[in-house]
């Protein structure tokens, strides 16, 4: 009998199996034993799941709910689910899950035609956990795609069955619970018995599959309203319902049919209504609004939107001045520590928050200034030699990630303020089960233009993003129901532009790092995509300050 050698990353042995042994066999054989239960493995730094069958020697690194992989297991299958329970409960009804939100999924049922109530909400959990109880196997089998296409449509999944169809490959997976199919853009755990841990409840006009949080299985997230958040979710997933454009699928029909130019137009020409609009309402309250505060998270476009707003607060006679944040960091020996002994950047300690605020309120009495400069490779604020000083029709642009944050400005009064945050919202999904990541939107901005401006690998990017997350999720995420306004600075174009400047960097990925499980995760990702040429991105565009080409100056 052939044997091949497998490497098991989690207790550091080698071990000869069988050719075509399985991951479950393996980690059965070995004992293998994490904080959570075993869901999927690494392999090669590839994501497979527990019946995966290795013919060649590997390195496996099994993996639980606390890796982000892991996490992305569970979340799947725990959707497939709750789309098992619908269609028991309501048949007839189409589950729409819409977009992430309070580190949960908000669904929408449509066909209900009525308002969820309680009752609604305890059958869906009660049926949820009968599927769980059963433990059924989430089955994966490749199919003619002629076949998968046609099993999608029977069951009224016809976004799943356009995809496929467009992907013209000869054969396509889909994984069944039972006779239920459905395909998830990615592996499932095992079975549903794996799954034990949910909640649903009423949210808005819908529910919220609420999960566990990554370093505690046990406790799910809390729930937390996000209001403004989720009526620019709303605002924009209607939007993209009108102009035909609410799913992949038919963005890249649209593109097939050489269209592409026309959803180009629309969703430029509404970023600059939108921009419009907000500097409108900063003009009407001129009187009383001294500053404008801009914030949000890595990639969101921040630099390029403070612009074209100043743009727009120019035609309506206004005098904009932009500062940054980054110029009032606190000298380098003053800079917080992590918990890892690196300089915090991020923390609002990081800013000398008295030399802003004093340097606002001398603006604000018509005194002049001379602005600060930090300089990153002297570790210390300089002067500037640039004067300001504010005249009758003069406006402060203030950029930075703390700018929704209370503490920044505690000598300021909020009438004399304007908050405005951004963030990528993307407005089109895959299909009715399966939503767009927001984080996976700006991951890929911010990857290019680390590449193109930065000197950064996709690796390098992609190392340095869970540091950055975690940053986000502490020092910007939580202040950003303080603003006055939301603007999503996502394009419904905008993904399939950057593929064909991100593929490359992705590959470029070896796959004997750590990093290649993602960099494949996403290539598999935009391989859904079809490329739209960018060559009408205007120069003024927010997605041109990653690509390049852009008529502002940064």
């Amino acid at each position: 009998m052939k044997e091949i050698e497998i490497y098991c990353a989690n207790l550091g042995i080698k071990k000869k199996y069988p050719l075509g042994v399985t991951l479950e066999e393996i980690k059965n054989d070995l004992g293998v034993k994490l904080k959570n239960p075993v869901l999927g493995a690494l392999v090669n730094h590839k994501v497979k799941e527990m019946s995966f069958s290795i013919v060649k020697a590997k390195k496996v690194e099994f993996i639980d709910y606390s890796h982000p992989d892991g996490m992305r297991l569970y979340l799947r299958s725990i959707l497939f689910v709750l789309y098992g329970a619908v269609r028991e409960v309501f048949p007839g009804v189409r589950l729409r899950v819409m977009h992430g939100i309070s580190k949960g999924y908000y669904c929408e049922l449509d066909g209900l035609e009525r308002p969820l109530d309680d009752s609604d909400i305890f059958a869906l959990k009660s049926e949820m956990h009968q599927i769980i109880h059963r433990d059924i196997p989430f089955i994966k089998e490749g199919l003619p795609t002629d076949e998968a296409v046609e099993i999608c449509r029977s069951q009224g999944l016809n976004e799943k069955a356009k995809l496929f169809a467009q992907q013209g490959t000869l054969y396509s997976f889909l994984y069944f619970m039972g006779d239920l199919a459905g395909y998830f853009y990615g592996h499932l755990v095992p079975s549903t018995g794996y799954l034990q841990n949910f909640d649903l409840c009423a949210c808005y006009e819908g529910l919220l599959l609420r999960v566990p949080r990554p370093d505690n299985f046990n406790e799910l997230y809390e729930f937390v309203r996000q209001d403004k958040l989720f009526d620019v979710f709303q605002e924009h997933k209607d939007w993209a319902e009108i102009i035909g454009v609410s799913n992949l699928g038919n963005l890249n029909e649209y593109n097939e049919r050489g269209h592409a130019g026309d959803i180009l137009k629309v969703s430029e020409a509404l970023h600059e209504k939108k921009i419009a609009e907000i500097a409108n309402i900063i003009h009407d309250r001129k009187d009383e609004i001294k500053v404008v505060l801009i914030s949000g998270p890595s990639a969101s476009g921040k630099t390029t939107f403070s612009k074209r707003l100043m743009v727009q607060l120019a035609v309506n006679g206004l005098r904009p001045t932009m500062i940054s944040l980054d110029d009032y960091f606190v000298d380098r020996e003053k800079t917080p520590r992590d918990a890892n002994g690196d300089y915090d950047f991020e923390t609002l300690e990081a800013i000398d928050i008295e030399y802003f605020n004093q340097q606002l309120l001398e603006l604000f009495k018509g005194k002049e200034i001379e602005l600060p400069k930090f300089d990153f490779g002297l570790g210390m604020r300089i002067p500037s030699g640039k004067k300001l000083q504010l005249g009758p029709s003069s406006i402060l642009i203030v950029e930075g990630i703390h700018g929704m944050n209370p503490n920044l400005i505690p000598h300021i009064k909020p009438e004399n303020t304007y908050k405005i945050f951004l963030s990528a919202l993307t407005q089109i999904s895959f299909d009715d089960h399966n939503h767009i990541s927001t984080t996976d939107n700006r991951l890929i901005r911010r990857m290019i233009r680390d590449s193109k401006y930065r000197g950064y690998s996709a690796q390098d990017t992609i190392r340095r993003w869970p540091s950055v997350r975690a940053g986000e999720d502490k020092n910007i995420f939580p202040y950003q129901e303080n603003a006055d306004i939301m603007f999503n600075s996502a394009l419904i174009y905008e993904l399939a532009a950057l593929k064909k400047y991100v593929e490359p960097l992705l590959k470029s990925v070896p796959e004997s790092q750590p990093e290649y499980s993602e960099s494949n995760r996403l290539l598999k990702f935009m391989s859904y995509f079809k490329t739209i040429d960018d060559h009408e991105i205007p120069p003024t565009s927010l997605i041109r300050e990653f690509l390049g080409g852009s008529s502002f100056v940064y």
